[in-house]
């Protein structure tokens, strides 16, 4: 596979590993190509229900865009449609994605975290949005996501400061799901994933669609009274019926994700 980043398969689980530790896992345009290539496959692919994305070693999740090979006069290409790591203007994929924060993510490699549905930190973990001290700014949606995951006042002392912020106070704040010990992060993400597969794929798509597309919506009734193709694919699947039926027949249900 391609050196920047690479894929396992676990049954249903596909997990995004960003391989470039010597520069702190920070991605460059052939980086970022890459890692769209990876989520292509999983969108696309109907036996893949979950991912995971984390980064190699145990000191970075991602330190964001390599600032350092721009510098050197590297490949400038363009930004992936599906924006950077593949993942920050990917609007459309209804499945989801959990990212496990093993140690620095800064920047961009923040802000792929905050695309995530699901964010599992270790307890060294740092996080922020610097991007103003370099002359830059968070425009990876960073600087959307944030405030709608945290309240406005909570995001703009962390935007307009670029303060990094740990695990706990994470949690604390919103944006983090759960803190895992050091060193530790891709093991519970794996266990949410697991707990994630114990439901119907076409409900968690329906739900994930539902939620993110409701938040364009002014207010609640108007989020309610949308509709969403995911929750009518929902409605009409094998899914659907082999659920309530288990149910009655005290068994584990047999998702089939269609």
């Amino acid at each position: 596979m391609a050196e920047s980043c690479y894929a396992e398969r676990d049954g249903r689980i596909f997990t995004i590993t960003i391989n470039r530790p010597e520069r702190m896992n920070a991605l460059h345009p052939p980086g970022n190509a890459e890692m769209a290539e990876l989520f292509d496959e999983f969108q696309n692919d109907p036996e893949l229900w979950v991912a995971i994305v984390t980064g190699a070693g145990d000191r970075a999740f991602s330190a964001g865009n390599d600032l350092r090979y721009q510098a050197e006069g590297g490949d400038r290409s363009a930004m992936p449609a599906s924006g950077f790591g593949g993942l920050t203007s990917r609007w459309d994929l209804d499945k989801p994605v959990i990212a496990a924060v093993n140690g620095v993510a800064m920047g961009g490699g923040f802000e792929i975290a905050l695309a995530c549905d699901i964010i599992i930190a270790s307890e060294n973990a740092r996080m922020a949005l610097p991007e103003p001290k370099v002359g830059l700014a968070a425009l990876a949606a960073g600087v959307h996501r944030l405030p709608r995951q945290i309240g406005l006042k909570r995001a703009m002392g962390m935007m307009l400061t670029g303060r990094h912020v740990h695990a706990q106070e994470g949690y604390e704040l919103g944006f983090v799901t759960a803190v895992a010990p050091e060193g530790e992060a891709l093991n519970e993400a794996r266990r949410w994933a697991e707990m994630i597969l114990e439901c119907s794929p076409m409900s968690i798509r329906a739900t994930k669609q539902a939620a993110m597309m409701g938040l364009d919506q002014a207010g609640v009734r108007a989020a309610h009274e949308g509709k969403y193709a995911a929750v009518k694919a929902m409605t009409q699947s094998d899914d659907y019926i082999e659920g309530p039926v288990a149910f009655a027949e005290k068994r584990p249900p047999e998702w089939k994700g269609r």
